[in-house]
């Protein structure tokens, strides 16, 4: 199972808001081509999702609720003993009144101890069984040993006979799943999955991962977090490598939120996989709508930030009291000014004689002397002016 991951943890993002529109502007672009020219252009679908990881860390994604959390009361299972499978098993070949030829192929099957199988070798023991006396089964194990057909799977109509058994129905629906998800027909498998239960089959932890697999990679968030949840309350009956892609598909679906880049990332990469199996159905169409319309709030979303971040800016560069000194002030602002009233009359600036003489000194022991010329031409300039 090839899992991309498209949350990037750890990381100091500096990405400026008007960069991240930009991107944004060229990403709706990228996925807008794909859907005008009638979606036959998979490589733009696999540049997006690289391009949203980018931006993965820039804006967080609103969130919708609260996601329940999957290990919450999951209900409990066992995995069947080998030695009871087989029971049930032979109670159902000894129904089709099997000859000694297929008896000793049964039991060719069975020659290892039952106790030591488990798991999907327990499960394709038992289908192979099946197959023995049962045309659908037989078919159903041709189909799941080979690639799938590029124009879908076949119709399978022993999924509507009532008559088959509840231990045979159940069985082969999970082997027929199982491989539905291992060549990535997620949707064909939750259709296959639905509804089963882990006392229902002889492999319950094959269960529960398939229907996490499918589940996640169709972002059914609740779903796929109730089937993991389960299937780790019960990790030690299980193989650990479910365990451990559970878990990391765990944090993945708690942390989706709808809509964000990474929800948006992830239903591209569900277009890539419909456009390699060949299907640009309705199905295709409508999930491309959605991320078109779920860019569009990002891109809205973003420019309104950036406004109000603008808006802010400017308000902090307007001065709140006098520097108290003269010297350049930082700042990116365009140098606007509060204006001060400070009237209009006439001698502004005068100081008394002993004062200016102060100063005057004080201006010739820290300045050049040629400065002074021009301090005093500024002070008699505005005694003429009052003398007037």
């Amino acid at each position: 199972m090839q899992n991309v991951k498209c949350k990037v943890q750890n990381v100091k993002w500096s990405v400026g808001s008007h960069s991240a529109i930009c991107i944004l502007h060229f990403t709706f672009y990228i996925l807008h081509s794909s859907v005008a020219r009638v979606r036959l252009c998979p490589y733009r679908v696999r540049v997006v999702p690289a391009m949203m990881t980018v931006l993965s860390g820039v804006l967080a994604g609103g969130a919708v609720g609260q996601v329940p959390d999957a290990a919450s009361q999951p209900a409990p299972w066992q995995a069947p003993k080998a030695e009871e499978v087989k029971k049930e098993v032979y109670a159902w070949l000894d129904g089709h009144k099997p000859d000694a030829a297929l008896r000793a192929k049964a039991d060719a099957l069975w020659t290892a101890k039952p106790e030591q199988s488990s798991g999907v070798e327990l499960l394709e023991r038992v289908v192979q069984t099946f197959a023995l006396a049962d045309q659908d089964a037989r078919r159903l194990l041709t189909l799941c040993s080979s690639r799938r057909n590029p124009k879908g799977p076949p119709p399978q109509p022993w999924r509507a006979d009532p008559k088959m058994p509840p231990l045979v129905a159940n069985n082969l629906r999970l082997w027929y799943g199982r491989w539905l998800v291992q060549e990535s027909l997620y949707d064909e498998a939750l259709e296959q999955l639905a509804g089963m239960k882990p006392e229902d089959v002889a492999d319950p932890a094959t269960l529960l991962f398939c229907q996490a697999v499918a589940s996640h990679r169709l972002l059914n968030q609740e779903q796929g977090l109730d089937a993991i949840g389960r299937l780790l309350a019960n990790a030690e009956h299980g193989p650990k490598r479910y365990a451990a892609v559970a878990r990391l598909m765990e944090d993945e679906l708690k942390d989706l939120k709808e809509d964000s880049l990474d929800h948006i990332a992830r239903r591209m990469q569900d277009i890539e996989r419909r456009l390699d199996l060949g299907r640009a159905g309705p199905k295709v169409r409508s999930v491309e709508d959605g991320v078109v319309k779920s860019l569009d709030k990002l891109i809205e979303k973003m420019e309104k930030q950036q406004q109000q971040q603008s808006a802010a800016g400017a308000d902090n560069t307007r001065p709140q009291r006098p520097a108290s000194d003269s010297f350049p002030m930082g700042g990116k602002g365009r140098g606007d000014v509060t204006k001060r009233n400070v009237g209009n009359k006439s001698g502004w600036g005068d100081l008394p004689p002993r004062q200016r003489e102060e100063a005057m000194q004080q201006i010739g022991r820290q300045f050049p002397s040629h400065y002074r010329d021009v301090i005093e031409q500024y002070f008699r300039k505005l005694a003429t002016e009052e003398s007037k």
